[in-house]
């Protein structure tokens, strides 16, 4: 096995992306020590449990003297945990995050990091709908990509902290990225938040009919519906906060959606199958596209459970 990356990191927030990079971590000998912190207590304890590194009393405590300080919270959190950490940033250390909003990352993180410390704020796009620290494990990130937004700041102290934290990520199995902040919630704003934001929409409205149609809803739904029901049963704390903090680009996007949608309902209304049958086509080929860049399976799966 190859020299750890880090002596040293700490994680804050053991929930399912902080307990995957933990074992992650431990698994691929990506860090010698990790320590842990998480504000609810029972939470805490249960890392403790599953043994996921040592477990600190408070966020302070489990940064002092990392090498890289991973803030696995939810993006409305940033500020506070920053702040919570900065007096302990040793110089040198790296603070970065994993939350799926990055221009309003840096700007809660860059308000409270130290100056002898490099911001480098991440986003690893995987994940399940589960949560809690017995939801993670160490193969989350294998083949999925991993977004880093670091400032445009040339430094080659900062640039050399880039391609340990790059590196890190690498060991973990991920495929990293480095892009624009603004370009990143930009392109995670039609690719994941508001495919989020329709599976919410979608199932509370199956929530309204289901008490009109007695339980069918739920009885019959399709596969196309438990998709979206697996999607809607995300963390709403963090989806909250990842529409609070991205409200720009995903209304933009939004405004776009909206309109194709009336195309469709003007469609559907007035019986025009050529124009639904050219929609369809197109959307099939996202898919196919999707399907040859290895991005997906086309594996069947259902949701069913085989007897």
């Amino acid at each position: 096995m190859a020299a750890p990356v880090f002596d040293h990191i700490a994680i804050i927030g053991t929930g399912l992306i902080g307990a995957s990079i933990a074992r992650a971590a431990a698994h691929f000998g990506a860090a010698q020590r990790i320590t842990l912190f998480d504000k609810d207590e029972e939470v805490a304890k249960r890392a403790g449990a599953l043994e996921l590194g040592e477990v600190c009393r408070s966020a302070a405590e489990a940064a002092k003297g990392a090498d890289c300080v991973i803030l696995c919270v939810p993006v409305g959190a940033l500020g506070v945990c920053t702040e919570a950490v900065a007096g302990s940033l040793k110089s040198g250390a790296i603070l970065t995050d994993v939350g799926s909003v990055k221009a309003k990352a840096f700007e809660a993180m860059a308000t409270h990091c130290p100056e002898h410390a490099h911001l480098i704020p991440g986003h690893p796009i995987a994940g399940t709908e589960k949560s809690g620290p017995e939801a993670g494990f160490d193969t989350l990130f294998q083949d999925a990509w991993c977004i880093l937004t670091p400032d445009s700041g040339v430094q080659k102290d900062y640039v050399d902290k880039i391609a340990e934290l790059s590196r890190f990520w690498e060991t973990l199995k991920s495929k990293v990225e480095i892009m624009d902040a603004v370009q990143h919630d930009r392109v995670l704003a039609i690719t994941s938040h508001l495919p989020h934001l329709i599976a919410y929409n979608i199932v509370s409205t199956a929530y309204d009919m289901e008490s009109v149609d007695d339980g069918q809803v739920v009885k019959y739904s399709a596969g196309g519906f438990r998709d979206f029901t697996r999607i809607a049963a995300s963390d709403p704390t963090m989806w909250r906060d990842v529409f609070l903090n991205n409200k720009t680009a995903v209304l933009e996007t939004l405004g776009r959606f909206s309109e194709d949608l009336a195309a469709l309902q003007r469609a559907i209304r007035h019986g025009d199958g050529d124009t639904l049958f050219e929609e369809f086509t197109r959307a099939r080929g996202i898919r196919k596209a999707i399907l040859e860049a290895g991005e997906d399976s086309d594996t069947v799966n259902f949701g069913r459970h085989t007897k």
